[in-house]
């Protein structure tokens, strides 16, 4: 797997970074179940079918938790260097299938928790300029307007955000082109999204909000998933 290394020391290269001995458990990389991508039909999701500059969703490591999968249509930068909220550093190191293109990032966002829902999605990725984001080929939250680049692991580069949008890892096989989603890196929200929506996604019909994703986590494009994209 092409990614096996990567996640092997991913810990103690985070650790690494600054010369700083010890971080949080939130700027440290968290496994959880290995999932794979697969499409609404149950096939396994290959990276070079992903399309480029278009908003997929899917739920990651929690059943209520939204997640962007995105081709960006050409190489992400090879690291990038970032911090969380409380200044704890962390190494994002790239995207991955061929081209090292195919990223994915927590669809919750690091201000205010907005999130995509069945009904509505004020953020998403935007590949176009507008008067509100004058950057192009970004994730936006039209909410307050922060602004992440999925091409530098989702760094804040408008709005009031105080932190990137935590990373999903991916593990590609370059063999069989199938991508797996086996945790996260970056600066978690689980924990502040259930607190301030739990009881709205059971209204919503979410059974179990906290039920862990295991086996397989099923990829749409968010304009089948939500009735709804706000766009700024």
């Amino acid at each position: 797997m092409e990614r096996r290394d990567f996640l092997k020391a991913c810990a103690a290269g985070a650790a690494a970074i600054g010369g700083t001995p010890a971080l949080a458990a939130d700027a440290r990389p968290q496994f959880y179940q290995r999932a794979l991508l697969v499409d609404g039909k149950g096939d396994p999701l290959r990276a070079k079918v992903i399309p480029a500059n278009r908003n997929l969703i899917f739920h990651y490591p929690y059943a209520s938790t939204p997640c962007f999968l995105l081709n960006l249509g050409k190489p992400a930068k090879a690291s990038a260097q970032l911090r969380t909220v409380d200044n704890h550093p962390y190494e994002w190191q790239g995207g991955v299938g061929a081209r090292r293109s195919v990223v994915a990032y927590s669809a919750i966002c690091a201000h205010k928790l907005t999130y995509p829902t069945r009904d509505i999605s004020f953020i998403s990725f935007r590949a176009e300029t507008s008067a509100r984001n004058r950057h192009g080929n970004v994730i936006h939250c039209c909410s307050e307007h922060s602004q992440y680049d999925p091409a530098e692991g989702a760094k804040v580069v408008a709005g009031p955000a105080p932190q990137p949008l935590a990373a999903i890892l991916l593990e590609h096989d370059l063999k069989s082109d199938e991508i797996h989603a086996v945790g996260t890196l970056g600066g978690e929200l689980f924990n502040e999204f259930f607190a301030k929506y739990e009881f709205r996604l059971a209204l919503d019909g979410e059974a179990a909000p906290r039920r862990p994703v295991q086996g397989r986590a099923v990829v749409v494009e968010l304009e089948n998933y939500c009735k709804q994209q706000v766009k700024c």
